[in-house]
């Protein structure tokens, strides 16, 4: 946990850094002399006392906390994002180190202010230093990005401002570069003026050659010490897998019948990943999404307790006991595991809770079911008939949408829906009769739009009903939908069944009508036998939605 926190942090402190910083190279398509005035308004912000321990402590802090997540891998079969934010975050700080020295050790060693005029200069009739200027660019600014978006794409309101700040992401970046490009042409234009290159040179000639001797030789004794500290890390990697491989190792069996081999210290998800194996992790293994989660059907109790980083985002989606995060376990026995979410699992899944959820509550229930589809299907072609039940459960889909409607489940021809689950059930029941007007106006207009494909017209049976239900989070952990069970949802499909018996298109409850505070009696009313109760049902059979059309006054 701590160690999320740190890369979090840093990794915000640099964000600022590196954005102020390409905002300033981006005022290079004003002038020179502009860069230099942002140069002057930003640089005290990081030149105070306080203000350079966070950008230098949080650059450092980031560079070791990259080794330490290569040391930790016990594998690099990296998906291609966590290759791409591994292998940045170790080239930044050697990339950048010549350009923090020539830049604020020379001010602190030299006493000698650089100026963007000066750098640019440098930068820009070297073509060596432009490329690897750039190249620089290049690596922090997907560095950072890559960083930002796996950790906000965890957030519910990522996905509504992703394509602005995927604007932002590109644009920033292209307005520095052309920034950095129309500053260079403005030196060459400026370098013909006699005696301007000596002008803003004069004053990085020191006055202590042994100032500039050590200067010269802080780059390489820098990149020296980041490449030792690599090598180390490697070294160190290959030891604890010796060590590892002496100690014992463990297997897991997956559902498939594949049986995974890794040495004890090992998480699920390494194990799995160095199988060859696909296994869903956004986040990259770091505790944050939960996609990686699993249910232990054997060897739980073996297993070590969560870690704190483990524990709260099990918390989170209120996962039951026997459910582990991959990222996290390291077995020391043979242990069977059922992943819980496909490979191809999203961010959206991470906030997914962990098991079924519901609580008892009343709700209105729509069951709707397309007549004669059988014989549809019998007279059209394959493709037709999908088309046309394409067409019918977007008319559909769109009346629930204009009505508070909640569509919950879907069963080849049919569908069913909720009503009141925001506005209660008085008002629900009123908003399901509308829905009932509503799906059968768009049935008109769908019949005569399609008459000549059909021979025939589409016809449908609605059957509504209210009563206490389990309202919750159900089904597949892959495809978990908002829905509801129990006796009254059951009423609710058998009253649909009796809009055939009545030869009408919509049969209420007259729980629905008292619960409205409508007045259906302009409509047959029946005592209807449902199967599974002993007593009679009241209902009201409408046969004509324009009539129900009138009493809701629509």
């Amino acid at each position: 946990m701590l160690i999320r926190r740190l890369r979090l942090i840093t990794g915000l402190v640099l964000a600022l850094f590196v954005t102020l910083h390409f905002f300033n190279h981006a005022a290079g398509l004003l002038s020179l002399d502009a860069m230099e005035a942002v140069r002057k308004t930003v640089t005290p912000l990081w030149h105070h006392p306080v203000g350079t321990f966070l950008l230098y402590a949080s650059l450092l802090t980031h560079f070791l906390l990259a080794l330490w997540s290569l040391y930790q891998r016990s594998n690099l079969r990296l998906k291609p994002w966590e290759a791409i934010q591994l292998g940045f975050g170790l080239l930044m700080l050697p990339l950048a180190a010549a350009h923090i020295i020539g830049t604020r050790a020379r001010l602190e060693l030299l006493d000698i202010d650089v100026t963007y005029p000066q750098i640019v200069t440098i930068l820009w009739q070297n073509p060596a230093g432009t490329a690897k200027q750039i190249l620089l660019m290049a690596i922090v600014w997907g560095h950072m990005v890559v960083g930002l978006h796996f950790w906000l794409r965890l957030k519910k309101w990522y996905p509504s401002a992703q394509p602005y700040l995927f604007l932002g992401a590109t644009l920033l970046p292209t307005l520095a570069l052309m920034g950095f490009v129309r500053a260079g042409l403005a030196v060459d234009a400026a370098d013909a003026q006699p005696g301007w290159t000596a002008a803003i040179f004069g004053a990085l000639k020191p006055s202590d050659p042994s100032m500039a001797e050590i200067h010269a030789r802080l780059e390489p004794i820098t990149l020296t010490v980041m490449a030792a500290l690599l090598i180390a890390v490697l070294v160190a990697r290959q030891i604890r897998r010796t060590v590892r491989s002496r100690i014992g190792a463990y297997r897991l069996h997956m559902p498939s019948g594949a049986l995974v081999t890794a040495s004890v210290g090992t998480t699920m998800l390494e194990a799995i990943r160095a199988a060859g194996i696909p296994h869903a992790s956004v986040c990259g293994g770091r505790g944050r999404c939960t996609t990686c989660r699993v249910r232990v059907s054997d060897g739980g109790q073996a297993l070590p307790t969560p870690n704190e980083t483990e524990a709260l985002a099990l918390h989170r989606i209120e996962a039951p006991e026997n459910v582990r995060l991959a990222c996290q376990t390291r077995p020391r026995r043979d242990t069977s595991i059922v992943p819980l979410l496909p490979p191809t699992a999203t961010a959206q899944a991470a906030r997914q809770l962990g098991s079924v959820q519901g609580q008892e509550q009343a709700a209105v229930v729509m069951f709707l079911d397309l007549r004669d589809s059988t014989a549809l299907g019998e007279r059209l072609l394959p493709y037709d008939t999908v088309f046309i039940l394409n067409q019918f459960f977007a008319e559909m889909s769109a009346g629930l949408r204009e009505t508070a409607g909640h569509y919950a489940q879907f069963n080849g021809d049919g569908l069913m829906a909720i009503y009141g689950l925001q506005s209660g059930v008085e008002a629900g029941c009123r908003e399901a009769l509308e829905g009932a007007v509503a799906l059968n106006l768009r049935l008109a207009r769908l019949n005569e739009s399609l008459g000549t494909e059909l021979g025939q017209s589409l016809r449908m049976g609605i059957g509504i009903h209210c009563g206490d239900a389990i309202v919750g989070t159900m089904g597949p952990p892959d495809a978990p939908t908002l829905t509801a069970v129990g006796d009254n949802v059951n009423i609710a499909a058998r009253l649909e069944a009796l809009t055939k018996t009545y030869e009408c298109s919509v049969v209420v409850s007259r729980a629905v009508a008292d619960t409205s505070g409508l007045d259906l009696n302009r409509f047959a009313l029946h005592k209807a036998p449902i199967r599974g109760r002993d007593k009679e049902l009241e209902i009201f059979a409408v046969d004509d939605t324009a009539k129900l059309a009138e009493i809701l006054g629509l």
